[in-house]
């Protein structure tokens, strides 16, 4: 198969590259509307076809895949182009701005029996999809709560607020861990900075069925980088940390057992305090993984891990917690 590359900015380079170095893609087209970004991918990979515009590459009937790499304002547009011309492709995440472009895209996609691919690549990640078997697998026992955070100083985006920049990764990698969806968000946030009212800092409470809460914290504005998630289950609790370079997974043997229910002025808590286990986790760059599942899922006909019905999910998460903050605060139903 051959593959596209639309949008040559931050991300777009390393689509080119695992394009180029995976063995089922045979050729890598790119394209940019800046000239200075085609000179880049010119002489950083000679072995890239470069393209003058977005038509000639639709118009290549060689080219079966686009990647769309752009401002998540653009998607849409291009995105359906390459649906219309016949092409299967991968999305940037977020995969749209709305709901309804979503859906827009997932019907054409099945009328045209096309595949898409949204770009969430902490789900392909080997730390969280060592959490994800951990889960599966009972280790942690009934997940009692969820707090995440993603801070860091900048980049300040001119598009889009914080939501849609850094909790698109934390909401992705949230639906994949719990398999479950929230019955309602609410959320608050502040635009510090930006006079359009993009928000800069943002808190999201998320309640799902069973008792079952999720918290994100999101800034631009953080003296510190931290990439830090927390589960709490009835076994073990775990912790999550991205920016630790090699021991990313902790486990503690920790919690709280009831040992007395009958009366509530006689319950007793015993806190529980055990070992720490740092599992092994396998080293494998999450985009090579991605690109693989791609090809996979368009040579077999299959749907991806990351398919178009999970960045819609986010999509709906994002529009929620946008709305609450909208409206100070409110919860926003499901």
């Amino acid at each position: 198969m051959e593959l596209a590359v639309i949008g040559l900015g931050y991300w777009g380079p390393n689509i080119v590259r695992n394009g180029l170095e995976n063995q089922n893609i045979t050729s890598v087209h790119a394209f940019d509307v800046n000239p200075k970004r085609i000179e880049f991918i010119k002489n950083k990979y000679r072995n890239v076809e470069l393209h003058k515009n977005y038509e000639s590459i639709l118009r290549n009937d060689n080219i079966d895949s686009i990647a769309v790499v752009t401002p998540v304002s653009k998607h849409f547009e291009l995105a359906k182009r390459a649906l219309e011309a016949g092409k299967h492709i991968i999305v940037e995440k977020p995969f749209t701005a709305t709901v309804r472009e979503a859906d827009e895209l997932i019907e054409l996609a099945e009328k045209k029996g096309l595949v898409i691919l949204v770009d969430h690549t902490f789900v392909y990640t080997s730390a969280v999809r060592k959490i994800k078997d951990m889960i599966e697998n009972d280790e942690l026992g009934e997940i009692f709560y969820y707090d995440s955070v993603r801070v860091n100083l900048g980049l300040f985006q001119h598009d889009i607020n914080v939501l849609w920049d850094l909790a698109t990764h934390d909401f992705s990698i949230m639906d994949f861990l719990l398999s479950r969806q929230p019955h309602s968000v609410s959320a608050i946030g502040k635009a510090h900075i930006d006079k359009s009212g993009l928000e800069n800092i943002a808190y999201v409470h998320m309640n799902f069925d069973g008792g079952l809460s999720a918290h994100f914290h999101v800034n631009w504005m953080s003296p510190v980088k931290i990439r830090k998630v927390l589960i709490g289950g009835s076994k073990k609790m775990l912790v999550y940390d991205d920016m630790e370079p090699a021991e990313k997974i902790k486990v503690y043997d920790k919690g709280v057992d009831i040992l007395e229910k009958d009366d509530v002025y006689k319950t007793l808590v015993q806190y529980r305090s055990g070992d720490i286990y740092i599992p092994h986790i396998e080293n494998v760059e999450a985009l090579k993984v991605m690109m693989e599942d791609f090809v996979n899922a368009v040579q077999s006909k299959s749907k991806p891990l990351s398919d178009a019905q999970f960045g819609r999910r986010v999509v709906v998460l994002l529009e929620s917690a946008e709305e609450s903050i909208r409206s100070n605060g409110n919860n926003v139903t499901l």
